[in-house]
């Protein structure tokens, strides 16, 4: 069970817009009221969803609009230093993780790792290949790349959850 989708993206813009609809896709009920209006109290699916691409790739930015499709507006930062921001919202947690700065796996393991990986909480994870098998495997993989000016984005499936939300995409 795998599969792929590829989207073009011509700007900054619509990198936040499909960021929202990646996070529109893990709510249980897309078509609910809270979920139409954007709002931060409607129920998700939970999800681990890998970004790849290279530095400048773009993997924050659609972290930024995946938190706005959850309603959020404040700022947001790569946690390259912090190696994790949460997020919180009435109903589920949302954690952005840049394990970049990782020189050994073992060292995701003082994060508290297992921790974050709770059945309604949304995990995005940057440079997760840095975190091998001490992290789980994603539901989604979401591969960023420069097209000139936009990005391609390339969206794979590796578990039912994954297929879920890729075909509300």
């Amino acid at each position: 069970m795998s599969t792929s989708k590829q989207f073009t993206l011509k700007d900054e813009e619509d990198t936040i817009d499909f960021g929202a609809a990646l996070a529109r896709a893990t709510f249980l009920n897309p078509y609910d009221a809270q979920a139409k209006s954007g709002q931060p109290g409607c129920r998700t699916m939970g999800a681990v969803i890998y970004l790849l691409g290279d530095l400048g790739a773009g993997k924050t930015t659609l972290t930024r609009g995946f938190l706005r499709g959850f309603g959020f507006h404040g700022a947001v930062k790569s946690p390259t230093y912090t190696l994790v921001e949460p997020y919180e919202f009435s109903l589920c947690k949302i954690y952005h993780f840049d394990l970049y700065r990782l020189t050994d796996p073992a060292e995701v393991q003082y994060l508290g790792i297992d921790d974050y990986f709770q059945q309604q909480n949304i995990c995005l994870l940057e440079w997760a290949e840095r975190g091998r098998d001490l992290i789980p495997a994603p539901d989604l993989s979401v591969s960023l790349s420069g097209t000139g000016t936009g990005r391609k984005i390339s969206c794979q499936t590796h578990t039912a959850k994954g297929e879920r939300i890729a075909a509300r995409l």
